[in-house]
């Protein structure tokens, strides 16, 4: 499945209003036969909520961007008879899984949205007001009091994705991220001989042995000082927090093959040391330009400390026994 350009958004502010309760009634009973009875006045409806769903059919936050306010119902007031007022309808705010927000003012995470359907509430209705049946006593028959609804609540939110994925592709631009993914899956993106071509994430499903599968990710391609936002920087950086495994790529043609694997390393480092402790694999791009003497001499200089491979995407070289490691790794993390 492919992420259009124009269309990925991945970070909108937004504000909600959430309903204000509805006021309490405070009506007496009166009818024909009745001049003067007792209170029956009905309680006001709950305002309505503004609710965050998880929607495993979204993969942007798009629709958020031409529409940054968002309310929900006021409560009704009660009436007589002990009629309760209608509560507020609530609004449902849809996001694709892995939308984290937080407050705007604080900067504090509220939730993060990570399963089809699941629901929080981000801001609650005011409760609706209590009638002055509710106030009747002894020592006061005729109550001429009731509660008035609560106050809506109101703020500024900021809603961020991190693409989900089981594993993410992590390498300079022209590292063959998007050549890789084009080959193992369905994923069409772009894909052409300069500095990001890749502009928004790319999900493909990767389809592995006996009907099995699994979600690689194409994120735009980091650059040194990525951590400091230079180039695409944290934009790209937060999309590699949600990948369980991380897949790190370098072209064969590269000077110094271990150096460049030690500032993408790095520069993951500086973002967030936390994600040093995701299983890692290093495969070495473009090999079949080499022959089997550059291939060996290649082997003797890669780091020992990370499972490695030789790949060719466009001559499908090594690309099953990746997947077999892929895969190897998912299961044991």
């Amino acid at each position: 499945m492919r992420i259009k350009n124009s269309n990925f958004v991945d970070y909108v502010k937004i504000f909600c209003r959430s309903g204000k309760g509805g006021a309490g009634s405070t009506h007496f009973r009166r009818d024909k036969s009745t001049a003067k009875g007792g209170p029956d006045g009905g309680d006001g409806g709950d305002g309505g909520n503004i609710v965050l769903k998880g929607n495993s059919h979204m993969w942007t936050l798009l629709h958020l961007r031409y529409k940054k306010h968002i309310f929900a119902e006021h409560g009704e007031n009660g009436t007589g008879n002990h009629s309760f007022g209608k509560n507020g309808k609530n609004s449902y705010i849809d996001v694709p899984l892995g939308t984290i927000v937080k407050n705007a003012e604080t900067n504090k995470i509220i939730c993060e949205i990570t399963k089809n359907d699941d629901e929080h509430i981000l801001v609650k209705g005011g409760s609706g007001g209590r009638g002055n049946s509710h106030f009747k006593s002894s020592t006061n028959q005729t109550p001429r009091y009731a509660q008035p609804g609560e106050k809506y609540s109101e703020g500024w939110y900021i809603l961020e994705l991190k693409v989900l994925a089981d594993i993410g592709l992590v390498g300079f631009p022209n590292a063959g991220k998007s050549t890789l993914l084009s080959v193992v899956s369905a994923a069409k993106p772009e894909i052409a001989n300069y500095p990001f071509t890749t502009l928004a994430p790319n999900l493909g499903i990767v389809s592995y042995r006996d009907n099995r599968s699994f979600i690689m990710a194409d994120i735009p391609g980091i650059i040194e000082g990525a951590a400091e936002g230079k180039g695409l920087g944290l934009r790209f950086l937060r999309h590699i927090e949600r990948n369980t495994t991380l897949l790190f790529m370098v072209p064969a043609d590269t000077l110094d093959i271990k150096e460049e694997y030690n500032i993408l390393l790095n520069e993951l480092k500086k973002y967030n040391p936390e994600l040093l402790d995701k299983d890692r694999i290093l495969a070495i791009t473009k090999c079949d330009m080499l022959d089997t003497e550059l291939k060996n001499e290649i082997k003797k200089t890669l780091p020992k400390e990370i499972d490695t491979i030789l790949i060719s995407s466009i001559a499908h070289e090594g690309l099953v026994k990746l997947k077999d490691l892929i895969w190897e790794k998912l299961n044991n993390s």
